[in-house]
């Protein structure tokens, strides 16, 4: 009877063995609870979740375990990117893709290559920039027209605040000289005042509603080219900010499917008819943590590039214009109210610095009178904020969603748009971090590109890829490469309820890690934009290699 105990024990301990894996000779590093950063070169997980990190001397407690070894490579935890659009950008991925275009002509060449072969109806596209053209002014439906006339186009702009159309989509639309605008939107005219065919925020919705609904099929399609895609770059878990109902429905069937592409935490969209019945189903939170739904996304302004953002003082290069606020402050504060009363955090986009005291005052005015300030609320973007009002998100608790690329990236049309008094408190991520806040950093995509080493970079550079300027834009503000990291995983996962689960590397943990060809740490900082992504690693399974 004892040997077959001790049999039996055997055969358990080999059973344990087998399902434990240890990756060794890699260059690891983790940021950990405690603030500081952990370096190692062994990692060992089982069950998918993290067993130890350490130096080679803990390959021996593991004399069974599965090993790999990880030829020198650098580890780094799954990058999380806190503000994105997944559905969003796996359509950008399937549909006529603008970004980058230098003028109206290379628009309408891309725009006729792409009807060729797309099926007949609407043609959808996004990525336009009327910054980079020359004359940088909006274009109108009539260019538009001269391509393709005979199919209704809609063109997103870059930033996804405003449509360009072209007629025969305006005149399905019934629009023409005597279309109102709505409250929060901007119709941009001509000088006869018909509409140019470029619609400003909630002046979108004029042309957009019109527009046939994306099918069940569009989205699962959508969701899995997305996926593949982030997984690709390193990303393992992304915050979608802002899902409408379908999506809402769909995530959750994929969740009891097990068959989400990486893990996902989702904010209702404030905007969408079905938000009371989505709040009322309560927090949704998978087991695994491959789903989590407990926000509210909430939008107070436009963006900056095509002057939507709220500001407090006149555009510098649009006198007589302030921007556009979509919410006022007694609506913001029914949604925050509305939010807190059903648990959800309120994570409400804020560019201009208007804009991000109005949803301060309003914060702060619902916390006194319901509570909420303990939700871990957000502001996304936070671009453009009062030096005055900056020190308001530590004492009020909100945590900065911050996108270091969209530094790089807007410089020089921030520089047009704005003052340098305006810009005294512009993309501060330093002074955020100084004062105690923590900064869950994203990407925006498809706004921007979703390769985190992108933004990395920037946050790290304050540079373009070009490294210009030569020291930096604004270069008080950049971040030292373990700040960057950490925002990019372990504050992330804060900002969504989930430090304890992902952002490091950390005994317990889920085992989600990358693997990259250049050393984050040591590689010259200009490179760090171009680190490449080898294996990427989610609950211990390996989903994707280069």
């Amino acid at each position: 009877m004892k040997l077959f105990v001790r049999l039996v024990l055997l055969l358990c301990s080999s059973a344990i063995y087998a399902q434990t894996t240890l990756i060794h000779n890699v260059h690891g590093y983790s940021p950990t609870q405690k603030g500081e950063l952990t370096t190692f070169t062994t990692l060992v997980f089982k069950d998918g979740k993290v067993v130890k990190t350490g130096n080679d001397s803990i390959i021996d407690e593991f004399p069974q375990a599965n090993k790999i070894d990880g030829k020198e490579r650098t580890l780094l935890p799954g990058l999380i990117d806190a503000h994105g659009h997944i559905i969003g950008l796996g359509n950008n991925l399937l549909q006529l893709d603008l970004r980058g275009s230098q003028s109206v002509n290379e628009v309408g060449k891309k725009l006729q290559a792409y009807a060729a072969q797309a099926p007949k109806g609407w043609i959808t596209g996004r990525g336009w920039d009327q910054t980079l053209w020359p004359g940088k002014q909006f274009p109108t439906a009539r260019q538009l027209d001269e391509y393709i006339n005979d199919r209704p186009v809609v063109l997103t702009r870059v930033d996804g605040h405003a449509v360009w159309t072209n007629s025969k989509a305006m005149a399905l639309a019934g629009i023409n000289k005597d279309s109102d605008t709505p409250p929060g939107g901007e119709v941009i005219r001509l000088n006869n005042g018909q509409p140019s065919g470029v619609f400003i925020d909630k002046a979108e919705q004029l042309i957009v509603t019109h527009i046939p609904p994306a099918t069940d099929e569009q989205r699962q399609l959508a969701l899995n080219t997305a996926g593949k895609h982030l997984l690709s770059l390193g990303i393992t878990s992304a915050h979608d900010a802002g899902i409408e109902y379908a999506t809402w429905h769909l995530y959750q069937q994929r969740a009891k499917q097990h068959t989400l592409p990486l893990r996902i935490y989702g904010m209702l969209s404030a905007g969408d008819s079905h938000l009371s019945e989505m709040l009322k189903h309560g927090v949704i939170k998978e087991k695994n943590d491959y789903l989590s739904i407990r926000s509210v996304k909430i939008y107070a302004d436009g963006a900056l590039g095509s002057r939507g953002a709220a500001l407090l003082e006149d555009y510098h290069d649009r006198k007589g214009h302030k921007g556009l606020m979509l919410e006022t402050q007694p609506q913001l504060e029914t949604l925050l109210k509305q939010s807190f009363s059903h648990g959800y955090s309120a994570h409400t986009h804020a560019i201009g610095d208007k804009a991000n005291r109005i949803v301060l005052d309003s914060y702060e005015n619902i916390f006194n009178k319901v509570g909420g300030k303990l939700l871990r609320n957000r502001i996304e973007h936070a671009q453009i904020v009062h030096p005055n009002d900056i020190k308001r998100f530590k004492a009020l608790s909100i945590i900065p969603s911050m996108q270091p690329i969209h530094a790089t990236s807007d410089m020089h049309m921030a520089e047009q748009r704005l003052n340098n008094e305006q810009l005294r408190g512009a993309y501060a991520w330093q002074t955020f971090l100084t004062q105690g806040s923590k900064i869950a950093a994203g990407s925006d995509f498809p706004v921007e590109l979703a390769n985190p080493f992108h933004g990395l970079h920037a946050a790290v550079t304050r540079m373009s890829r070009n490294s210009q300027p030569k020291n930096g834009w604004r270069a008080q503000e950049t971040l030292n490469r373990e700040q960057a990291l950490r925002a990019f995983t372990l504050d992330a996962a804060y900002a969504a309820f989930q430090e304890y689960k992902l952002g490091s590397l950390e005994q317990g943990k889920w085992a989600d890690f990358i693997l990259v060809d250049k050393d984050y740490f040591k590689v010259n900082a200009a490179q760090i934009a171009d680190i490449q992504v080898l294996q990427t690693w989610l609950a211990g399974n390996l989903v994707y290699q280069r």
